[in-house]
């Protein structure tokens, strides 16, 4: 049993502990926000902050991560407020949205450690694939993130169309895994 907290709740995983962190999240968690792309770490999609890092969750194992802060882009902020999420609307940075959140996460690291960052030290920290072409739209809106956070400005951006914020943000709760049935020998 490999135990950490996850979004700010203690979680039991009753998993492998050299299953991979983006399976335990996705699989028994159900927080599907990251995702599962490459698998070797390339495209950034399964990015999450482990205690304050940016890190791809495909790479790590339950057992590496075992009594450390997990956070996912569900926990980012329950209402979408977080100024990187309203810049990434604002800007008009999501496109398919596969990426997304690997990027948002990447960035609000970054912009967590350093609210300052300039292009070019955007551009290191988020390596991130997006395949849609979003890149500097992307890049634009962590900026934009960056100045609204050392400004303590909100953007209030509209919400995304077709999708009502109360339903957006809802919590989802970190669950353990159920065991599997027992078949009776009768």
């Amino acid at each position: 049993m490999t135990r950490l907290t996850v979004n700010d709740r203690p979680v039991h995983f009753l998993m492998d502990a050299d299953t991979p962190l983006i399976h335990a999240l996705r699989d028994a968690a159900n927080l599907t926000g990251a995702k599962f792309g490459c698998g070797n770490g390339d495209c950034g999609a399964c990015t999450v902050i482990v205690d304050g890092q940016a890190i791809r969750s495909c790479l790590v194992s339950l057992g590496e991560v075992e009594g450390r802060f997990v956070t996912t882009i569900e926990a980012l902020s329950g209402d979408r407020s977080h100024p990187l999420q309203q810049a990434m609307v604002a800007e008009g940075a999501v496109q398919c949205g596969f990426c997304t959140p690997g990027m948002v996460m990447a960035g609000a690291a970054l912009l967590a450690r350093n609210p300052r960052a300039n292009r070019d030290e955007i551009a290191q920290s988020i390596p991130n694939i997006c395949a849609c072409g979003a890149g500097p739209r992307i890049l634009r809106a962590i900026e934009r993130a960056g100045r609204a956070i050392r400004s303590r400005e909100r953007l209030d951006a509209l919400p995304v169309p077709g999708l009502d914020p109360a339903e957006a943000a809802l919590d989802v709760p970190a669950i353990e895994p159920e065991p599997a049935p027992v078949e009776s020998e009768e």
